[in-house]
């Protein structure tokens, strides 16, 4: 919902999936799309996003220098120079929302070398759909209206949840790379569904379906994950037999690993 604090002029820097997704969720939650600007290098890639959404196209220069609020969706790698390019140009009271992994507030602070208020923000794929995570975390000098305006559009598709800076790159391990996780677990039921002799589309709607129907259940039912898995497992029955094999493989473990590994390589970002 817009209010007297809503920014009225925004500048996207990055335009990937998420980058449009974020375009996406601030139409959604009523920013007029004439008021976002975007800075992409890739001029195909620019076109397509203002063709579709109806936004503006403009140069690093045209896009911050009018910004009252500047999300900046670039790669970790890339952030320390875009920093550097828009130091010169960001007005001194626009509020600054970082999207990139690994980046910390501080970090941000330093390389604009400036007293703007600053948000970092780990959202998810799934804030292309209306279903995203995201968790914020907020600044020296963000004030209320501030994270009111970055809930309000981030919660247009999906949830948000405030946590201290320090625990983002947890956040980063969880829900910012958890749908590759989900993904990748579906390809495998997948490919062993063709193995155990489905056809590969058969295979490939059951493993799907599957997902959705038991994330749905687990969403409404009120009920936790762990009661819910107790629910379809007969003692003795063909789930015990699948989720015997997952322990003896040490699942939780498996999985504990590879967050951490997602966790290290965040920090290592910064």
């Amino acid at each position: 919902m817009m209010t007297d604090a809503t920014p009225k002029s925004i500048a996207v820097i990055g335009a990937g999936v998420m980058g449009e997704a974020l375009i996406s969720a601030l139409i959604q939650s009523g920013i007029s799309a004439s008021s976002i600007t975007i800075c992409e290098k890739r001029e195909d890639r620019a076109k397509e996003l203002v063709t579709k959404y109806q936004i503006v196209q403009g140069t690093l220069t045209q896009a911050v220098t009018s910004a009252d609020a500047l999300l900046l969706v670039v790669k970790p790698q890339d952030m320390a120079a875009v920093l550097a390019d828009i130091k010169s140009l960001l007005p001194p009271k626009a509020l600054v929302l970082s999207f990139v992994a690994g980046k910390r507030i501080e970090f941000i602070a330093s390389g604009l070398g400036s007293a703007n208020p600053v948000i970092r923000v780990m959202p998810n794929t799934p804030t292309l759909v209306g279903a995203g995570m995201a968790a914020i975390s907020l600044g020296t000098g963000v004030k209320q209206e501030h994270a009111n305006f970055v809930r309000g559009f981030l919660e247009s598709t999906g949830r948000v949840v405030e946590v201290a800076e320090e625990l983002q790159d947890a956040v980063t391990a969880l829900s910012g790379s958890g749908p590759a996780y989900f993904f990748a677990f579906v390809e495998s039921m997948i490919s062993a569904g063709i193995d155990l002799g489905l056809p590969a589309n058969i295979s490939s709607e059951l493993a799907i379906q599957t997902m959705i129907g038991s994330a749905k259940l687990l969403a409404e039912s009120g009920k936790s994950p762990t009661t819910l898995r107790e629910n379809v497992t007969s003692p003795n029955g063909t789930t015990a037999a699948a989720l015997a094999t997952f322990g003896s493989e040490n699942l939780s473990e498996i999985v504990k690993k590879a967050m951490t590994s997602a966790r290290n390589r965040s920090q290592e970002l910064a």
